[in-house]
C-alpha cells in the first residue's frame, strides 16, 4: 500500500500525522510525505521587494522551512515503524498533492482539515476539499479532536 500524506506547520497536519502513526497498516506500506511551497507573492511594490534576488532568497528560506517539516514528519513515521520518503515541491498544495498521488499511484491520501467555513473557506480555499474532489484514490481527512 502507498500512502501520501500532505504536511505543513499546522496543528491539523500534526493530527493527520499522528493518525497515520497510530493506525495499523499492511506490511510493506510505504508513506510518502509531501510538503508544498507556495510561490512568493510580494505584498508591496517597493523596489527591493520586486527584485529577483529578494524572491529567490524568500523561496530558498521557504524550501528550507518545508524541508524541516517534511523531515520531521518522516522521522516520526519511521519511529513508528513505517517506510517513508519525503518530498518538498513548489506549487499550490492542492495541485501538488493530487498530481503527486497520480504520479506515484498512491492508494490513499491523508490530509488534515483546518475546518474553515464561510468566507474564510472562500478566500483561503480548502486543500482538503480540493483533494477529496480531484484525487485519483481514496482520501482520509483527519480533523482535530475537540
Amino acid at each position: 500500500m502507498k500512502i501520501l500524506i500532505g504536511v505543513d506547520d499546522s496543528k491539523h497536519s500534526r493530527a493527520a500525522l499522528e493518525y497515520v502513526k497510530k493506525m495499523t497498516w499492511p506490511k510493506g506500506t510505504q508513506v510518502l510525505v509531501v510538503s508544498a511551497v507556495r510561490d512568493v507573492m510580494p505584498a508591496y511594490t517597493e523596489v527591493y521587494a520586486a527584485s529577483p534576488a529578494y524572491s529567490d532568497r524568500a523561496m530558498e528560506d521557504l524550501f528550507k522551512f518545508h524541508q524541516e517539516i517534511a523531515s520531521d514528519a518522516e522521522k516520526a513515521l519511521q519511529a513508528a515503524g513505517l517506510q517513508t520518503e519525503a518530498k518538498v515541491l513548489q506549487g499550490d498544495p492542492r495541485s501538488v498533492i493530487v498530481d503527486l498521488a497520480r504520479a506515484e499511484a498512491a492508494d490513499l491520501i491523508v490530509v488534515g482539515s483546518h475546518g474553515r467555513t464561510g468566507m474564510a473557506k472562500l478566500l483561503l480555499g480548502s486543500v482538503a476539499t480540493h483533494v477529496v474532489s480531484h484525487a485519483p484514490c481514496s482520501v482520509m481527512v483527519v480533523k482535530l479532536e475537540k
